[in-house]
Parts: C-alpha cells; structure tokens; sequence
C-alpha cells in the first residue's frame, strides 16, 4: 500500500480552484442576459447602390456595337427588411425600368440619381428590367437580379 504527501497548501489550493470553477459554472448556466435595448426598436434599413453602363465595340466589318447594364448586375437583399436603392445614371440620356412581380416603375436620368424604396416579403429572384433595352435589338437586355433571400 502506497501513501501519498500532499502539502496542506496544494491541497488548499486545488480546493479554492475547484470551488472557484464550479461557483463560474453555475453562475454563468443560471445568469440570463439583460438586453440592453429591444430589437423592434431598432430601425434597420440597408442602402444598395448601382449605376448604369455602357459597353461598345466594333465587329470585324466596322459595325459599332453597344449594350446597356445595371451594375451590379445582381443583388442579394434581406427578406422582410426595407432597403433603399440608390441608381445613378453614368449612360444613357434614360432609363425608364420595372421591377418584374412588384408595381414598382421608375426612370433613372444621366447625372441624376434616382432612389427606390423597397421591401420584399418573399423569398425569390425579381428582375430589375430597362423597358428601353428590354432585349438585345435594343442594345440590351439591360437587367439587374434582385436576390431575395
């Protein structure tokens, strides 16, 4: 049979440390959080901001060519959350456009910037649509995908 020495102040110590971490343990298991504000105070709004562009070029026989776009051409917004989109027109003399399952309708002007005031409720790709340059015999299809998620 062994016998083992412990010096009285290890075996203190090893008993306040103990005591110590079960006294953490079982403050911080039963302490709830106090918040320090409500969330539904809280007013969120997010701010996107696009442009619009131009890309040109010549075919090989010297034909020009040019397409219009949004940039970013694609979007990711919060579900439920209100966000406001601030286009600036860079090309382009106008750009009337429809956000595609909305009634929302605008026009983006050169030098100007237009803001759109939006709020998606569901989950979904909407396209943001230049009714101008809608396909590509109309130097287009000039669209934005609005991601929300």
């Amino acid at each position: 049979m062994r016998f083992y020495v412990i010096k009285k102040s290890w075996l203190i110590l090893s008993v306040l440390s103990i005591a110590i971490l079960v006294s953490g343990w079982f403050i911080f298991r039963t302490m709830e959080a106090e918040p320090t504000f409500q969330q539904t105070d809280l007013k969120k709004e997010y701010e996107i901001n696009m442009v619009t562009g131009e890309f040109k070029s010549q075919t090989k026989e010297g034909k020009e060519i040019e397409a219009y776009r949004w940039d970013p051409a694609t979007i990711v917004l919060p579900k439920g959350e209100n966000v406001q989109l601030k286009i600036y027109g860079v090309n382009g003399m106008e750009h009337p456009f429809t956000i595609e399952g909305t009634d929302i309708k605008g026009t983006v002007k050169k030098g100007k910037e237009t803001v759109v005031d939006l709020r998606f409720d569901e989950e979904g790709i909407y396209r943001l649509i230049c009714e101008t340059h809608s396909n590509i015999e109309n130097d287009g299809p000039m669209v934005a995908y609005l991601v929300v998620d």
